[in-house]
């Protein structure tokens, strides 16, 4: 008998029983479920079981929390259920069945995003060391920088650009990269139209924006503008789609024995003309009233309400998954504004909803099975990623959630209204303070502390006066 055979044999029969498991697969600490009936899982004896430390559905897909021995327990679970195993992308799609037309399009935004993260997190954290060495004057009274100081500083300063360069001036390529991976196309010829978006030839987006005169492609009857699309989100993805549905289209009428030569032929550079004549103007046109709107409402006079507003409400959009729309909003204020408001406030609510579980570690010092979910949960927190807090603690007894929303909403006021600025998406929480860039290093120290202090002793307040006799929310 397995470690979690008795587990895995309660876990099928409270989940529905075979009949309802559609697809199971799993992540680094989640079963994830597609279940025909997601009714007929019984949450609350689900939450009872001793491995499981937290249950929520998300994206179509009934998560159960198990936590690092997640991989031993699916073995088992599969072994025992004789369930449809199959890979959290068929997950993925499988799940799709259950969700609504607003949140098929969250997934798929998010699943374009995903891919590119971790070059962002990096391209942050190079731009923020970057900024340090050669902005902050540390020496000589104040006067100079470590980069003025020392020419190996200097040397590593320039060398590293050709890093964030690399990341952000040449974004289109791995966003359009990223959408025929998701759609399941031809990925090096997303690839080949990401690189004539911000091919050399062009005058750089940059350069644009500071009102550089703009050569022409000349074709007698008519012109077209060579601009380059450096840093652009919208004419990416927009460009990336028609590529993808011309590719499909192409597949679905033409013959096998000529498709190698035709459809990359005709599928490519009718996405290229229309990339630069249609598409990349008018991405161009909705990414700067989308940047200009956020940045109006984070630089108006009533900032801080939207602050107030975004920081209240950030948790709660990660529950419903509608937080990734802002990866796209963050990188258009990037490409347009030169850094971002926007994210220092998501990983202000990563500190927030991580220091209300801290709070539960005190408050449940006694309790070793809730001990063994709460320090895991705090840590994954304060390191920026927030779901085994939220649904295996926070949202369970709800007082944590609302503490840890109200110390991110005055953080976020703080940070917006210092004018906090990051210079990219980087790690979440804590670690979140090395993307911020030079000058706003100080002022997001600050909502740092606040977004640790109040949702803490918020939910210390509550906890003693509701622990006792407070019953976990049942879902």
């Amino acid at each position: 008998m397995g470690k979690y055979a008795n587990e895995a044999r309660d876990l099928l029969e409270y989940i529905g029983g075979k009949e309802n498991v559609g697809a199971v697969t799993h992540c680094a600490t989640r079963m994830r479920f597609v279940l025909q009936d997601p009714s007929l899982a019984n949450k609350e004896k689900i939450e009872g079981l001793k491995c499981v430390k937290g249950v929520f559905s998300q994206a179509g897909q009934f998560q159960v929390i198990i936590g690092n021995d997640v991989s031993v327990f699916y073995n088992e679970f599969v072994e025992l259920s004789g369930a449809n195993s199959v890979s959290k992308e068929d997950a993925k799609s499988a799940a799709k069945n259950n969700m609504n037309f607003i949140q098929r399009l969250m997934a798929n935004l998010a699943e374009i995003f995903s891919p590119i993260i971790p070059a962002l997190i990096v391209g942050g954290l190079v731009l923020g060391f970057r900024n340090i060495i050669g902005d902050v004057k540390m020496f000589e009274d104040g006067t100079k920088t470590l980069v003025e100081m020392s020419q190996f500083w200097a040397g590593l300063h320039s060398f590293l650009w050709i890093i964030g360069e690399a990341i952000f001036h040449f974004l289109p390529v791995g966003i359009v990269w990223a959408v025929t991976k998701k759609m399941g196309t031809t990925q090096i010829l997303g690839i080949v139209l990401g690189i004539t978006l911000v091919s050399p030839q062009l005058l750089n987006a940059y350069a644009v924006a500071g009102g550089g005169e703009i050569p022409v492609w000349d074709f007698g009857f008519a012109q077209i503008d060579m601009i380059g699309y450096q840093g652009q989100v919208i004419p990416a993805i927009l460009a990336g789609f028609v590529l993808v549905y011309l590719e499909r289209g192409l597949r679905k009428i033409c013959p096998s024995s000529i498709s190698m030569i035709v459809v990359p032929f005709f599928a490519l550079i009718p996405a290229v003309l229309l990339a630069h004549t249609v598409l990349g103007p008018i991405g161009w046109t909705i990414g700067e009233w989308i940047s200009s709107v956020v940045y109006a409402g984070l630089t108006s006079t009533f900032g801080w309400l939207f602050a107030a507003i975004f920081g209240f409400a950030y948790a709660p959009l990660v529950i419903t998954g509608l937080h990734h729309m802002t990866n796209a909003i963050d990188l258009q204020l990037i490409a347009e504004m030169g850094g971002t408001s926007l994210w220092p406030m998501i990983a202000l609510s990563n500190i927030a909803q991580g220091s209300a579980v801290l709070a539960m570690v005190f408050l449940q010092s006694k309790d070793s099975d809730a001990k063994q979910v709460n320090v895991p949960a705090c840590i994954s927190a304060y390191l920026g990623v927030t779901e085994p807090a939220l649904f295996g603690v926070n949202m369970k007894y709800m007082f944590p959630f609302i503490a840890g929303m109200i110390g991110s909403s005055a953080a976020a006021i703080i940070s917006v209204s210092s004018g906090a600025m990051a210079n990219s998406i980087g790690v979440g929480g804590i670690p979140g303070i090395l993307s911020m860039q030079t000058s706003s290093m100080g002022s997001f120290a600050l909502s740092m502390v606040v977004a640790i202090v109040i949702p803490f002793v918020l939910t210390m307040i509550l906890g003693r006066r509701k622990l006792p006799t407070y019953q976990p929310v049942q879902n």
